[in-house]
C-alpha cells in the first residue's frame, strides 16, 4: 500500500512539472486567424479571369504563420450575393518554399459581364482571415496579337 501511494505522488508530481505541454499563454480566436489579403487583383484574360493576391505571412494578431491551409475564393456578378467559386489549396511545398503568389484562372465566365472577386486565407486548425479587398473586372476578350507578316511599326514623330 505504501509502495503504490508513493509511486503515485511521484507520478502526479511528474505530471505537475512537465504541464500539458503548451509553453505560451493562449491567444484570442481573432488574433490566430490570418491577416487580410489586401492586393487581389483581377484581369481579363483570353481563357477567363485571372485572379493574383500574395500570401498572408503573419497571423492577425502579428506573429509569423507558419500553418496557411487554403484560400476560398469567392465572385460576385453585378450587385449579387457572392458565392464559392473555387477552395485553393496551399500544397506542403508551398507551405515550407514559401510560395509568395499565388493565382487562379475563372473559366466560367460570360463575356460583357460585370464580376467582383474576395478571397480569404484559412489555416489547417479551421481559423479563416477577413475578407480580402474587392477585386472588380468586365470580362472582355483581348483583341489578338499582331500579325508579324502585315505588322507596320509606327512612324516615329520628331523631337522639337
Amino acid at each position: 500500500m505504501k509502495i503504490t501511494t508513493v509511486a503515485f505522488i511521484a507520478i502526479a508530481a511528474t505530471a505537475l512539472w512537465v504541464g500539458c505541454g503548451v509553453k505560451s499563454p493562449p491567444i484570442p480566436p481573432e488574433y490566430a486567424r490570418p491577416e487580410q489579403i489586401l492586393d487581389l487583383q483581377a484581369t481579363s484574360q483570353r481563357e477567363g479571369i485571372r485572379v493574383v493576391w500574395h500570401r498572408p505571412e503573419r497571423y492577425a494578431g502579428g506573429q509569423q504563420m507558419r500553418d496557411l491551409g487554403s484560400f476560398t475564393l469567392t465572385r460576385s456578378e453585378s450587385d449579387g450575393p457572392y458565392v464559392k467559386v473555387a477552395d485553393i489549396p496551399v500544397t506542403d511545398q508551398g507551405r515550407f518554399q514559401q510560395q509568395k503568389t499565388f493565382e487562379y484562372i475563372d473559366k466560367s465566365t460570360e463575356t460583357g459581364r460585370t464580376y467582383h472577386y474576395q478571397i480569404v486565407a484559412n489555416t489547417t486548425d479551421g481559423y479563416v482571415s477577413k475578407p480580402s479587398n474587392t477585386a472588380t473586372v468586365i470580362r472582355r476578350i483581348p483583341p489578338p496579337p499582331p500579325n508579324p507578316e502585315t505588322y507596320q511599326l509606327p512612324t516615329p514623330t520628331p523631337i522639337p
